[in-house]
């Protein structure tokens, strides 16, 4: 079984120091980069989070403080990992919700525009829940018929994933092999940011996903109450959240002007 693709898709795993998006930081990526004629790369970094990695965290990767004290920081790797993700599709085990979301708060810290206006994920993990509900080891075994040595090792992991999505294509006649397709199949819900704040309603308008104003139209709010904006953008927000209502907030303002 080979993906067919129309453009390299990139399989990603990161190892963390917690899991909050906002505020933790990665200690390990791991990307396997698949491209249309099934050649393969793949690249793994340690890095220095700038941070204390808590013991309870440690004990689950085995990533210490004095593992990546002299490695580089993100900042420093975050040109190359970007290089190697640019213009590709993305795919990953629960990346939806917290890889990707995670990446691109390190890559906007770092100074990378990073977007994905023109790029599709697929999440292994949700094609695995919606068909069998487990997790990545009890998938691996599952669909491979293999034991996941190393588990919660960034390049352990991402190859493990890559190798179910193999199999679930071939397991379930119903996915069609296709990007596109699995993104559309392993999307939970539609969401404009990655962390779920502002989501789309069913005439396809952002509305914000949380709080007092949940449900409403992010316009309609702005409007109503601006200082909601500055009280998001100094709130403990994603940084990518704050850049999509930046960016809906001076679409409206273009509007108005033109």
């Amino acid at each position: 079984m080979q993906l067919k693709l129309t453009r390299p898709i990139c399989f990603f795993d990161l190892e963390t120091t917690g899991t909050n998006v906002a505020k933790d930081r990665i200690v390990e990526i791991a990307i396997l980069k698949v491209y249309p004629n099934g050649n393969k790369e793949s690249k793994t970094w340690l890095v220095n989070p700038e941070m204390h990695i808590p013991e309870e965290v440690v004990a689950i990767h085995g990533i210490s403080d004095e593992k990546v004290a002299q490695e580089p920081t993100f900042k420093q790797l975050s040109n190359e990992i970007y290089q190697m993700i640019k213009d590709c599709d993305l795919g990953g085990y629960n990346s939806d919700r917290f890889d990707i979301p995670l990446l691109a708060e390190e890559m906007l810290r770092a100074g990378v525009d990073f977007d994905m206006k023109s790029t599709v994920s697929v999440d292994v993990q949700t094609i695995f829940h919606k068909m069998e509900k487990r997790t990545l080891e009890a998938a691996y075994k599952f669909y491979c018929d293999k034991d996941l040595k190393n588990a919660h090792s960034a390049e352990a992991d991402t190859l493990a994933t890559y190798e179910v999505l193999l199999s679930q294509l071939e397991r379930y006649p119903e996915l069609e092999n296709n990007i596109k397709k699995l993104s559309e199949f392993t999307t939970r819900k539609q969401s404009v940011d990655f962390a779920g704040f502002i989501g789309l309603n069913k005439e396809g308008e952002e509305v914000f996903s949380f709080g007092k104003h949940k449900g409403k139209k992010v316009h309609d709010v702005l409007e109503k109450e601006p200082g909601y904006f500055g009280w998001i953008l100094n709130a403990d927000f994603p940084l990518y959240t704050k850049k999509v209502l930046t960016q809906i907030k001076l679409s409206k303002l273009n509007n108005k002007l033109s």
